[in-house]
């Protein structure tokens, strides 16, 4: 193995091909969406040089203010609910839930595998108010609460589109987590508890540090597709009311797609790229610091 990772000629010869594919798909499309930026038109028309009018165009832009803020809000509560949601749910595996695990796992995990759409309109049903009041509702009445147009408010849409992609994507992080708890060591565990850790104890100064790597890998991967959410929008809310859950996913697709501003719209995604990039670096850098300090 040693004499494989030190040679070089070895190394190219493996990740060449991963190299390739990689810039085909992902880095040759970003280099001509950056050219685009500097263009406007359409493919009917053309396209003609506009220097940097789309970028200054995009600093003036108060819907794209608005997205970027949906898009960050969006991106750290449901980050942070997935993975609160998937440890907790991983600790129950482990610690109380060893006999009965693999089923109830499968069970959680079952959401993951559901269509978006489908669980897009599943939640429309839970939550509608009109033709037919949906369940959420009905156990409101039935508690002397008048029903609540969960999708007339971007406060209340917004949290119903938290929800449902907590729900959807727990089980994922679950399974992953669990992988991490179930490497640790007896071993370890039970010297822990022989010294008298127990409980929140034990979580708190054995568990969690051991699997702080999971954890922070777990975290990374959540971030970085909770920024660049787009099916979910669509399949529950597609951006309204108005434009109140409209995350830059979006307002790029609508302004490409449907206005044909398409190097606008390219600006908007060079914008996205670069918040990912830069969110990226730094949950990179506090998840290398804590593991170094830990």
């Amino acid at each position: 193995m040693h004499r494989v990772l030190g040679d070089r000629r070895a190394i190219a010869i493996l990740l060449g091909p991963a190299l390739l594919v990689y810039s085909l798909i992902m880095l040759i499309p970003m280099v001509w969406s950056l050219g685009y930026s500097f263009t406007e038109g359409n493919s009917i028309d053309g396209f003609t040089g506009n220097g940097v009018a789309n970028f200054t165009r995009l600093l003036d832009d108060p819907a794209v203010r608005d997205s970027l803020w949906f898009t960050l809000k969006y991106a750290v509560v449901v980050t942070v609910g997935q993975v609160v949601a998937g440890y907790l749910l991983a600790l129950l595996y482990v610690f109380f839930l060893r006999r009965a695990s693999a089923l109830i796992r499968t069970l959680v995990f079952f959401p993951v595998v559901l269509p978006t759409v489908a669980v897009g309109l599943l939640f429309q049903k839970l939550f509608q108010v009109a033709p037919q009041t949906g369940p959420v509702n009905a156990l409101l009445n039935a508690v002397g609460i008048d029903s609540v147009d969960f999708f007339g408010s971007a406060g209340s849409a917004f949290w119903v589109l938290v929800g449902m992609d907590i729900w959807r994507s727990m089980g994922f992080y679950a399974v992953l987590l669990f992988a991490g708890l179930v490497d640790i060591p007896d071993e370890v565990l039970e010297s822990a508890r022989l010294d008298g850790a127990t409980g929140l104890r034990l979580v708190r100064h054995i568990v969690l540090p051991l699997s702080l790597p999971v954890l922070m890998s777990s975290l990374i991967f959540s971030v970085n597709g909770t920024l660049k959410v787009f099916d979910s929008i669509v399949a529950l809310t597609n951006g309204g009311p108005g434009n109140g859950t409209t995350p830059l996913t979006l307002y790029m697709f609508q302004t490409s797609f449907t206005y044909s501003e398409y190097g606008y719209g390219s600006t908007i995604a060079l914008l996205l790229t670069v918040v990912c990039l830069l969110v990226s670096l730094v949950v990179y850098r506090v998840s290398r610091r804590d593991l170094t300090e830990g």
